[in-house]
């Protein structure tokens, strides 16, 4: 089967889709249909560039039939000002209503999730969801167990983390780790793909701001995944497949609280080379 088909009647020959290509496995020349080079199908990343910029659906991918590619709304495109608003109204969550979040939601984060992008498409980003109580309390008094560690082992990396202080909030009954978050979703990959965690942490990202549609608050769980990636009691309580490393966790739950203001933030530094 061939990589992609133009449809003839309807392609009018501009050349975007060899232009978008990032594997440029594409050949155009002016006045002729587009057609794949020599071995373009062991070259293609199927990104679905060449489907996407398509401005008259002419082009067809064998993986990525136009006719299966939604098309952009653009009554749904964001103004400057709608984005403004939406990212700087983003919240970490740190305090949840006492509600579950349901597999249903958490499977249509990670739906979303998995648009994020990776490296030549890669798309090696998989998923652990926990929602169990018990497990997220026994995970968190690992993560005490493991500040325990580095307190005694590195104590100048302890003092920069603030983990005395973390340890003590534990010992009196609160959530220092998980925060009472109903659910934590943990982005993983094969240990060997170098591009792993840039990849988890851009597609934990698009995860966190897509729960604000949903009305759902996420934050970090920056000492849970310190621990999960260096402590081998953490490791095996994990227990991701063979080869992986965790590349990210993230809390998610219902806000208890609403926010009304947008904080303000330092202003950039920024070189200049024009």
């Amino acid at each position: 089967m061939a990589l992609f088909h133009v449809n003839e009647q309807t392609c009018v020959k501009d050349g975007i889709c060899a232009e978008v290509c990032p594997a440029h496995i594409i050949k155009f020349k002016a006045g002729e249909f587009p057609s794949p080079i020599r071995g373009a199908e062991e070259i293609c990343i199927r990104c679905g560039h060449c489907v996407a910029a398509c401005p008259t659906g002419s082009l067809s991918h064998s993986e990525m039939p136009a006719d299966e590619c939604p098309p952009v709304r653009n009554e749904l495109l964001l103004s400057y000002e709608q984005a403004e608003q939406f990212l700087r109204s983003r919240r970490s969550v740190r305090v949840y209503k006492d509600k579950s979040v349901s597999v249903d939601e958490l499977c249509k984060l990670i739906e979303l999730a998995r648009y994020a992008p990776t490296g030549a498409n890669s798309q090696t980003v998989e998923w652990l969801v926990l929602g169990s109580r018990n497990e997220l309390k026994k995970l968190a008094g690992i993560t005490i167990d493991w500040m325990h560690w580095i307190m005694e082992n590195k104590p100048e990396a302890a003092a920069v983390m603030n983990l005395e202080k973390t340890i003590k909030g534990w010992e009196t009954g609160k959530d220092v780790i998980f925060r009472n978050a109903p659910a934590v979703v943990i982005a993983h990959a094969p240990e060997a793909d170098g591009r792993a965690f840039v990849s988890g942490t851009i597609a934990l990202a698009y995860l966190e701001l897509a729960a604000t549609g949903m009305g759902l608050g996420c934050c970090w769980a920056g000492y849970f995944q310190y621990a999960a990636v260096s402590y081998q009691p953490m490791i095996d309580a994990i227990g991701l497949p063979e080869g992986h490393v965790c590349n990210g966790a993230m809390m998610a739950g219902y806000p208890k609280y609403k926010y009304y203001r947008l904080p303000l933030r330092r202003k950039p530094p920024i070189i200049w080379r024009m």
